[in-house]
């Protein structure tokens, strides 16, 4: 649209001859009576113009290469789109970036008599005057037009001069510059859907080449997106290609059945890590990969020497019975013992098999809104399901709550518990983080539950890797109240989840190994994210140095 992007040839006859020549053909139709005569336009102030010309070049209201406007009908219409063999409006849908979308319509009822005037022409320049912000007055070339569609009254059918080259004014309407003219002049209260009138349309500062430059340039833009068109489906394509890589190549990870056969597969994969992790997504696999492995116990060898899993969990329950006596906790009912049918996958030797609720003491949080009086009210801050996050907090938005003095110990979080979000929307099932006091005194409210080991010998980080799990997602998944686009468990499902138990020290071994293994994740996230931003650097100097 600046003219940069073919040369000029001093050969060309220049766009004041052109304007000459368009003026009359627009006054020899309006002698003839073929349109109406046009009303005066406005000249085209400097601040108007958002770049200067190249020599040859003129400056011009969009009226003024056009003979005629005309907008359509919108009469109540019945089913989208329209049976064979009946009339059909055209929606504004119908006219989208570089594409006529003839079947964004709705039929005319049988009752109404279609109006042949405003049926779609073949090779017709379609605007629709009515949109989104962004999207507002676009326009399109019609090629060969289906018979019996009529245009709204919210299209506008615009008559260009013969002496134009169609296209390069429909890239010119579709240029970033005009999307601003039409941005600052749409009328319409709602934010959603904005209008602009035919006298904005035809008001377009619009830079007019000569008539032959229009053509080179509306070839050469065609040409290139083309282009664009053609490294598109080759990207998307290869995007498929790659996911299909990852898949396999993952997949073989995941099948490994011993940390030895996990070893060799290992090294298989890695002679295709340059095709593998060229990209975020593919980074995300190999994480959730490394989280499946660690949980099921195949990142790190077992230890003969290890005190079992067996062991430990006797200890935790003797701590709770001594918790019981002394009248710290209440006495729960027993949990059911866990079915075959319950485990996700053969626990390596030492390891063990628990419900949740039986190696944490789990509670939920304050309620928000209760009208009880507070003799000895307190004001602290508490953490929303939106603050626990995945494996973090978010604690940059707080809000606090007023309790009584007297249920700090209730609901105060200690170093080590965890966070377990009850629901919302599928994404936030189960979510778990880890508190590792980040604020003096904080509290959690009844949509998040607080898991608390019962002895002192567990591994916290542990119990969030698993909660994390693509394995204990399922189990949320699965058992979770479902409501239209949400989903929640309850605290007797989650003590129900059934978990798997490690002996302690290897915990410890899965937990390093891991943590190391995440933070690598992170670093070729950042590699990529620098390589990608210097790309973008290289494209936008490219631009630049064209524009």
């Amino acid at each position: 649209m600046q003219g940069k992007l073919v040369p000029q040839d001093p050969a060309d006859e220049p766009a004041s001859v052109l304007l000459q020549k368009i003026r009359a053909e627009k006054d020899r139709l309006i002698a003839e009576g073929q349109i109406k005569r046009d009303k005066p336009l406005g000249e085209i102030a400097e601040e108007e113009k958002p770049f200067g010309l190249p020599v040859g070049w003129e400056w011009v209201r969009l009226g003024a290469v056009v003979n005629a406007s005309e907008a359509g009908w919108s009469p109540t219409c019945i089913g989208s789109p329209r049976r064979p063999g009946h009339w059909g409006v055209l929606k504004v849908s119908a006219v989208s970036w570089g594409r006529f979308d003839p079947t964004a319509n709705k039929e005319l009822p049988s009752e109404l008599a279609p109006k042949p005037e405003y049926e779609v022409k073949d090779d017709d320049f379609l605007l629709s005057r009515a949109n989104t912000a962004e999207l507002v007055a676009r326009s399109v070339l019609v090629g060969v037009a289906e018979p019996q569609l009529m245009l709204s009254d919210k299209i506008i059918r615009l008559a260009v001069s013969s002496q134009m080259n169609r296209a390069f004014l429909n890239m010119v309407n579709n240029a970033s510059y005009s999307r601003e003219h039409y941005a600052a002049n749409a009328s319409g209260t709602s934010s959603s859907m904005k209008n602009v009138s035919r006298e904005v349309v035809l008001a377009l500062p619009v830079p007019l080449p000569p008539l032959a430059e229009q053509s080179r340039i509306a070839t050469r833009v065609e040409e290139l997106m083309r282009l664009c068109d053609a490294l598109d489906a080759k990207g998307q394509l290869e995007a498929a290609q790659h996911a299909q890589l990852v898949s396999t190549l993952l997949g073989t990870l995941t099948a490994s059945t011993t940390p030895e056969e996990l070893a060799d597969n290992w090294q298989r994969v890695a002679q295709h890590f340059d095709l593998l992790l060229d990209r975020p997504e593919a980074i995300d696999a190999l994480e959730q990969t490394l989280l499946q492995l660690a949980v099921r116990g195949l990142l790190v060898p077992q230890d003969p020497q290890d005190e079992p899993a067996s062991a430990l969990l006797q200890r935790i329950r003797a701590e709770k019975d001594r918790l019981i006596a002394t009248g710290q906790i209440k006495r729960d009912k027993p949990l059911p013992p866990i079915t075959d049918e319950e485990k996700p996958f053969e626990l390596p030797v030492g390891w063990g098999w628990a419900r949740l609720g039986e190696i944490v003491l789990i509670s939920s949080g304050v309620t928000m809104g209760r009208k009880t009086a507070i003799p000895m009210p307190v004001s602290l801050p508490y953490l929303r399901v939106a603050n626990v996050q995945r494996w973090h907090l978010n604690l940059s938005s707080m809000k606090e709550v007023v309790i009584d003095q007297s249920e700090l110990s209730r609901f105060q979080l200690l170093n080590g518990d965890l966070l377990i979000t009850e629901g919302g929307d599928w994404d936030k099932v189960g979510r778990t983080a880890t508190w590792r006091d980040e604020l003096p005194t904080c509290l959690h409210q009844n949509h998040v539950f607080k898991a608390r080991g019962i002895s002192t010998a567990w591994n916290p980080v542990w119990a969030e890797l698993y909660l994390n799990s693509a394995v204990a997602r399922a189990y949320f998944a699965s058992s979770a109240k479902q409501t239209t686009n949400l989903a929640s468990i309850n605290m007797t499902q989650l003590k129900d989840c059934a978990f798997p138990v490690p002996p302690l020290v290897e915990q410890s071994r899965i937990v390093t190994r891991i943590t190391a293994l995440r933070r690598l994740c992170a670093d070729l996230r950042q590699r990529l994210a620098e390589r990608e931003a210097v790309q973008a650097r290289l494209a936008e100097g490219l631009v630049a140095s064209v524009a």
